[in-house]
């Protein structure tokens, strides 16, 4: 989508730290506030405060996999949603979605976890307005909502947003969801296959049981993260933290084409972003923060993540008000 929208995407991969090869993986997970970076970067270079916001590029470019090939058996659209949000953690383990019933319809409620900074609210766009496309494409029915409402406040000029999604929007809400009439919800799916989704469902659950048992390095980083203040945390003790023995933990980040040295770096780099970007860390605050013994190594480690040393990224940081990898 970022492509479609005139971004140069290895560069804005390379920038944000991403390893592509992962991309191509439907294992892979990134962390939440990584793809947040991504989003701010991309606005930031096209310029669009509206960018992805059209109902082309999210038909042309949303893809649930096998997700989507068990809604497309679903007897009815209420029903291809409740596998949505049955199954979501095979798609994202940072996105949420729930169902929400009132007199007129169905509220379809996404939201983000594991976020450390604010989600930008072109990402939550794209993915209602993904969300709606999907649900038109299931049923075959022009689909047009009885409301939507972000939380972020209200743009200059709110067209685009009501070009895209076919209503009023509301800024400035409790929730970001949109709502659909009692009549969509029990819109039939053409393609409804009851042999089929039960053999898509028993896929994914599959994939649910692989997924929690190739999580250790989004486990180890959590882990890392919390002891951190209290200094470099020993790969035994992060272990012994985890309920697992230092060599299963060797083992499982080996399956997973990782490290402990690797994730302790990451870690640091990452939360480095995050309080280098508070004016109310000092410099020193923030090498405590991360473990390390004295500043010389965080300089040296600031050098080496972004260039610069710490009190020049930071500087950079406030020059523009976007974090820079």
């Amino acid at each position: 989508m970022f492509a479609a929208e005139g971004l140069d995407v290895p560069s804005l991969l390379r920038d944000c730290g991403f390893d592509a090869t992962g991309l191509d993986r439907p294992e892979a997970r990134f962390p939440a506030d990584d793809i947040s970076q991504l989003w701010q970067l991309a606005v930031a270079r096209s310029g669009k405060a509206t960018l992805g916001l059209s109902r082309e590029l999210a038909a042309r470019h949303g893809n649930l996999d096998t997700l989507g090939h068990a809604m497309t058996c679903s007897p009815y659209l209420h029903a291809g949603l409740e596998r949505l949000a049955r199954y979501l953690a095979v798609v994202s383990d940072a996105a949420t979605f729930e169902l929400d019933a009132e007199p007129r319809g169905q509220w379809l409620v996404l939201g983000h976890v594991g976020s450390r900074r604010p989600v930008p609210r072109q990402r939550v766009e794209y993915g209602m307005l993904t969300m709606l496309v999907l649900c038109g494409w299931l049923t075959r029915r022009e689909l047009r909502p009885l409301a939507v409402e972000f939380v972020y406040p209200a743009p200059p000029s709110d067209a685009p947003h009501r070009a895209a999604f076919g209503c009023a929007i509301r800024f400035g809400a409790a929730a970001n969801r949109l709502l659909l009439a009692d009549a969509d919800m029990r819109a039939a799916i053409p393609s409804q296959h009851p042999a089929l989704a039960a053999l898509h469902e028993r896929l994914l659950d599959e994939q649910l049981i692989t997924l929690a048992d190739s999580t250790m390095s989004r486990r180890v980083c959590a882990e890392i993260a919390r002891r951190l203040p209290a200094g470099e945390p020993r790969r035994q003790d992060v272990a012994a933290g985890l309920g697992v023995t230092e060599r299963t933990l060797q083992r499982r980040l080996q399956a997973e084409s990782s490290s402990y040295q690797a994730l302790l770096d990451q870690t640091r780099r990452e939360l480095a972003q995050q309080y280098l970007a508070d004016r109310r860390h000092t410099l020193t605050d923030v090498a405590d923060l991360l473990g390390f013994v004295d500043s010389s190594n965080f300089f040296r480690a600031c050098k080496r993540w972004f260039g610069l040393p710490p009190a020049q990224y930071r500087a950079r940081c406030f020059d523009d008000g976007t974090v820079h990898t």
